[in-house]
């Protein structure tokens, strides 16, 4: 499916954006799918703030026990002094986790794509294993920070081979908090490890090497219904969203079935529930 081209950018930079991957129709169905979810989410049953600020101190049993069901994240700054939220719980949830795609059935449609398997195929992946998803709101005004990471931090095999297929659900800009990336920084060392044991986990510090800035990264802007693949050794970020328009988006992470799955990562799967491809 991909070019010579598009594959020797992806190899040269790290990451290669193709728009119009998927439909409006597409994206209208994963929107609705993620709104029921919404509306089903009792916020007083839940305890989930996401941020990648200080992950092991946050990161606590309602986060672990979302690896292998579908959870709510609020943004960290949906909450008032008081702890109630500042507005509609629609507009305050940060993100939906993370096995969407395999126990939701709109998730699983817009997950379970060919063209994604041949893709994958053409990036490197022979054996398509997809762990997690994730919907992304990037909320008006308070949409969080993410700062500069790696996703082999959170998904290591040997050889690494984690792989990111981000879609733009809307338009992705400067204003609303498009991603950014380092080129050619997926030939950088991993920084950090996150390591969990049972219900122990910690970040370990691995090298180093300082993130990019902005002489050295760009950014992702994009359209509605583009797919950005991306290294799990790239450097990537996206600011806090200050405008009065989200920036609605889905990811999966996937390695490839060859290489080894660390027993150390935070998501597992078993035999009563195993990983599985696009198809």
């Amino acid at each position: 499916m991909l070019s010579a081209a598009q594959q020797e950018q992806y190899q040269r930079d790290g990451f290669l954006v193709i728009p119009g991957f998927k439909s409006p129709d597409d994206i209208a169905a994963l929107r609705a799918g993620a709104a029921h979810i919404v509306d089903a989410f009792d916020p007083g049953a839940a305890s989930g703030i996401f941020t990648t600020k200080d992950q092991e101190r946050k990161a606590d049993e309602y986060f672990l026990r979302s690896d292998n069901t579908i959870r709510c994240f609020f943004e960290e700054e949906a909450f008032d002094p008081d702890g109630q939220l500042r507005q509609p719980k629609e507009l305050s949830i940060n993100k939906i986790g993370h096995a969407m795609h395999d126990l939701d059935p709109a998730f699983r449609a817009f997950s379970a794509d060919p063209r994604l398997q041949q893709v994958a195929h053409d990036l490197g992946l022979a054996q398509p294993q997809v762990w997690q998803s994730m919907y992304i709101f990037k909320q008006p005004g308070i949409g969080g920070e993410v700062r500069w990471h790696q996703d082999a931090t959170y998904f290591e095999t040997d050889p690494i081979s984690v792989t990111t297929f981000w879609f733009a659900l809307e338009d992705a800009t400067l204003d609303n908090g498009c991603l950014w990336a380092e080129p050619g920084g997926h030939r950088t060392p991993l920084r950090e490890r996150f390591v969990r044991h049972g219900d122990d986990i910690r970040m370990e510090k691995l090298d180093a090497t300082p993130w990019p800035d902005d002489s050295t990264a760009v950014p992702l802007e994009c359209k509605a219904g583009a797919l950005v693949c991306f290294h799990g050794l790239l450097p990537h970020y996206s600011a806090p969203n200050r405008s009065p328009v989200s920036r609605h988006a889905y990811t999966l992470h996937v390695t490839d079935g060859r290489t080894a799955y660390s027993p150390q990562n935070w998501i597992q799967r078993g035999e009563s529930f195993p990983v599985r491809g696009f198809l």
